[in-house]
């Protein structure tokens, strides 16, 4: 029998980024737990509709949106139609992100600040329409995708790291000011997972793969359907008096220092 804490059918969860990877992960989840499920993407009409067709081989009921969560025209029209459409939006997932790996200083500020619109400010962009309307109809929640690089720097994605400390920031924030229209706010902060993106480097022998085994206390990559889990309870009633809160999902490695490579 199902939990009905855990249970989301009659609900709408609007993902974005969800064509692909850790997006569509948590999307899936989501989706398995009840929840219809908005797609959204920005690149073509076609990969969105490719994904759809994937959600619905699985059981899912799903629709595609295109726009860019960073324009805020495009938002506004693409939430209304949303709701005109489909239904109210009760979960919004912030998931569309970029990442460029550039040293600081060879970084232009044009790319650093391309980053911190799409990961930081497209976040902000998204969510102001969908929670006015969350508080309108008594409440809602909204999850943000963190990283562990809301907690960490590492060379090379300086850009990427303000943003997601910068997003850690936010849902505090928004938490802070919607806690008692009853939106929860909360984030989930992936560690590393195997993923297409990843596999060039996941094979044996090299530093990087090797790396992240070691440094790891489970001692291997996470498989996205690990972070199902965590969208569903931060989308469903299990969570009504948890915000605020970034749920690293991350093998245990932010909870640990280390150890030696010999050890």
């Amino acid at each position: 029998m199902t939990n009905k804490l855990f249970d989301l059918s009659g609900k709408i969860a609007l993902v974005t980024g969800a064509t692909h990877g850790l997006g569509m992960s948590m999307a899936m989840g989501l989706g398995e737990a009840g929840a219809t499920v908005v797609v959204n993407g920005r690149s073509s009409d076609e990969k969105i509709a490719v994904a759809v067709e994937q959600y619905q081989k699985a059981g899912i009921t799903a629709h595609g949106y295109r726009f860019d969560v960073t324009d805020e025209e495009a938002v506004a029209s693409a939430v209304d139609s949303i709701e005109r459409d489909i239904g109210p939006i009760d979960i919004l997932v912030n998931n569309a992100g970029i990442i460029k790996r550039i040293p600081l200083l060879d970084m232009p500020v044009s790319e650093f600040e391309e980053v911190i619109r799409t990961d930081l400010t497209g976040v902000f962009v998204m969510t102001k329409p969908v929670v006015a309307s969350m508080i309108k109809r008594g409440g809602g929640k909204v999850i943000n995708i963190c990283s562990m690089m809301s907690e960490l720097g590492r060379n090379s994605v300086g850009a990427y790291a303000a943003a997601k400390g910068g997003l850690k920031m936010l849902t505090r924030s928004m938490a802070t000011e919607w806690a008692k229209s009853n939106v929860q706010v909360n984030g989930i902060g992936p560690g590393y997972f195997a993923t297409s993106q990843t596999e060039p480097i996941r094979v044996d022998g090299n530093p990087f793969n090797e790396f992240i085994i070691q440094r790891t206390p489970a001692g291997k990559w996470g498989d996205p359907d690990d972070l199902k889990g965590a969208a569903v309870f931060l989308g469903s009633e299990a969570s009504n008096f948890v915000t605020g809160q970034v749920v690293y999902v991350d093998g245990g490695i932010l909870a640990t220092i280390g150890k030696p490579a010999n050890e």
